[in-house]
């Protein structure tokens, strides 16, 4: 009797053991957890509706814009996704929930059965002309336009129960209908719903929607409920899979880099938007770019960080503004942002579809890596962007903010390239060629981007840098507990909000996060005083995950980032591959040298850096995993 208690008690303390080793988020898993359903190997192309007629769409329009991208050559070069963006749907039938179609501006819905409207044959068009469709919706009752839009003229109709468009209580079945029913490719899922119609918000007080009590704020972390919102976007995930089984879909997070989305939404979705609405102003441009740029390890194939659609073709980026609309262009390649024309594409000039052609820019984008380019030189009116691309070539932007030319040097380690080796550099504008050794300086004209190919003999001659592949490394968990808003994303008055109210303040959370060759905050990777121009910099009590293809060996210094404001808790690191346990470090504290790590990680497909310590605060303790690098092919 005795005997079998023991064991009883034996059985449920290992129970107990391993229920709390998987509750701990730095234990190692030996899979990749970063978001791979869905069919976003690259970043998607197509065109979207809203930038050129907002909710006045309709079937011809739409249909128009898709024939020139058939008929111009665009859609032989990648554009395939055609967006329907909010506009389209009537009311939600109450007897049954189903969602009812604008048939007066989509009547190819109306063929069949007019009272069962349906978007079939609309889908099915699309898709006899090679391309995809895509549909819109909310996760909250109602949607965007609903709550900003000047008129109800292009709204839904009917009782307050039959303008609830949007998913919330209708998930499974809205789903069902766009994905299995109506045909569609691709979702865009928004969040107006969830912030905008509490029982204060006008519309409710008018009688014009139900009160939904606000679980998001974009101009707050603090007052948004983070794993709600993320609950919601993950059952409409799951519900996408069981209505497209075969993976044929692409899910669009756009929830404007609220709810500290910019950090969970490479776990959940195929593309997130990053920032507020895109304008076609250039200081909106530099609000929307600025809230990527720094979030490379935030983005892998299969989840792309999303700063807005495309606005070439309106305001700063129209046809007498070349300079600024090859700058977006190539900057929205720079990133892996999703390339979404937002133009009226029967009337845009040919100069700017030469543009959105461009086939070699568009190669940067579309490059199977899938590593989003990281920062090499940052300023407030200059940076220096560098992609490795499958090849081994090097993708380089030089990406003048301000509003005079500079005269800018070019160094070839700033490509991780040897300064005593030719490179070769081809302009991806002008296909002029470019060749030098250690440095070239380049004439870079205000609002411009040069953009180049690079050739050149690298630094780790059989193996990258940890900092050039970021599509392969996922920072599973980043060790930030407190998200607050980045104070480095410009700000400007040519947001929605104009000159209106206090400002343009900092709002979009991220500030911290992981980042590639810099430290958390912005500073130097630097360890006892050691700089290094390569690493990882991230918070202590953080786990990255990273794809090892066939490379033998991983080394890192590894240590306390100078950066650090505690100075007395220590951290070890530790190494594991495929879930066993590699190498760890001793106990380093703040000033203590680095300790080099050296493993071997033949035939490991998934290797795993934890930092862990029993600090306070991760905030207060960046760390630094120097000279990453995986080698020996």
């Amino acid at each position: 009797m005795k005997r079998h208690t023991a064991t009883a008690i034996v059985a449920l303390l290992s129970c107990y053991a391993a229920q709390a080793q998987s509750a701990d988020p730095l234990a190692p898993t030996g899979r990749w957890t970063g978001y791979s359903s869905g069919h976003a190997p690259t970043p998607p192309m197509g065109w979207n509706s809203w930038n050129a007629f907002a909710s006045a769409v309709d079937e011809e329009k739409v249909m128009g814009s898709a024939r020139r991208i058939v008929d111009s050559g665009l859609a032989r070069k990648g554009y395939r996704y055609i967006n329907l963006d909010d506009g389209w749907a009537a009311s939600r039938r109450v007897s049954d929930g189903r969602l009812m179609i604008r048939t007066d501006k989509f009547p190819s819905a109306a063929a069949g059965d007019p009272q069962t409207p349906t978007f079939r044959p609309y889908t099915d068009r699309l898709h006899a002309m090679g391309l995809a469709a895509g549909i819109y919706s909310d996760m909250g009752r109602n949607t965007c336009a609903q709550a900003w839009s000047a008129t109800d003229a292009d709204l839904p109709k009917g009782s307050v129960a039959e303008r609830e468009v949007g998913l919330h209580d209708h998930i499974e079945q809205d789903i069902a209908l766009y994905f299995r029913d109506w045909g569609f490719d691709y979702l865009k899922v928004d969040g107006c719903g969830l912030r905008d119609f509490g029982p204060a918000s006008p519309k409710v007080k008018a009688g014009q929607a139900r009160a939904l009590t606000p679980i998001m704020d974009l101009g707050a972390i603090s007052r948004t409920d983070v794993p709600a919102v993320q609950k919601l976007f993950r059952r409409v995930g799951a519900a996408i899979e069981r209505s497209r089984p075969d993976g044929n879909f692409v899910y669009s997070l756009c929830i404007w880099g609220a709810a500290n989305v910019r950090a969970w939404a490479k776990d959940v979705g195929n593309t997130s938007r990053t920032s507020d609405d895109i304008s076609p102003a250039w200081g909106r441009l530099l609000v929307n770019y600025d809230s990527a740029v720094h979030r490379a390890l935030y983005a892998h194939p299969g989840s792309w960080n999303d700063p807005d659609m495309l606005y070439i073709g309106a305001g700063d980026f129209d046809a007498q503004h070349l300079t600024e609309a090859r700058s977006h262009f190539s900057l929205w390649a720079m990133l892996n942002a999703p390339l979404l024309i937002g133009a009226d594409l029967r009337t845009t000039p040919d100069a700017l579809m030469e543009v959105l052609g461009n086939a070699d820019i568009i190669a940067l984008d579309q490059d199977g890596a899938g590593n989003q380019a990281t920062v090499a030189y940052d300023s407030s009116d200059l940076q220096i962007l560098i992609k490795t691309l499958s090849t081994g070539d090097k993708a380089v932007a030089i990406f003048n903010r301000g509003s005079g030319a500079r005269d800018v040097s070019l160094q070839a380690t700033q490509l991780k390239y040897r300064d005593d080796a030719p490179i070769e550099m081809t302009d991806l504008w002008t296909k002029q060629q470019v060749r030098f050794t250690k440095d070239v300086t380049l004439h870079v004209a205000a609002r411009e981007t040069a953009i180049f190919r690079a050739r050149g003999v690298r630094l780790l001659p059989d193996g990258l840098y940890l900092s050039e592949q970021p599509g392969k490394v996922n920072p599973a968990v980043d060790g930030v507990t407190r998200p607050i808003a980045d104070p480095t994303i410009f700000r400007t008055a040519s947001g929605w909000g104009g000159t209106h109210g206090a400002g343009d303040r900092p709002q979009y959370a991220g500030w911290g996060g992981a980042r590639a060759d810099s430290a958390p905050y912005g500073q130097t990777l630097q360890i006892a005083r050691k700089t290094y121009q390569s690493g990882i910099g991230i918070l202590v009590n953080s786990r990255l995950e990273v794809r090892n293809e066939n490379f033998r060996r991983l080394a890192t210094q590894v240590g306390v980032d100078d950066s650090a404001t505690d100075k007395t808790h220590a951290v070890t690191f530790t190494i594991y591959g495929d879930g066993r346990r590699l190498a760890q470090s001793h106990a380093l504290e703040w000033g203590m040298p680095a300790e080099r790590l050296d493993v071997d990680v033949s035939g490991v497909k998934l290797v795993e850096l934890v930092a862990r310590s029993a600090a306070p605060a991760n905030e207060a303790l960046p760390v630094t995993w120097g000279e990453a690098a995986l080698t020996g092919h």
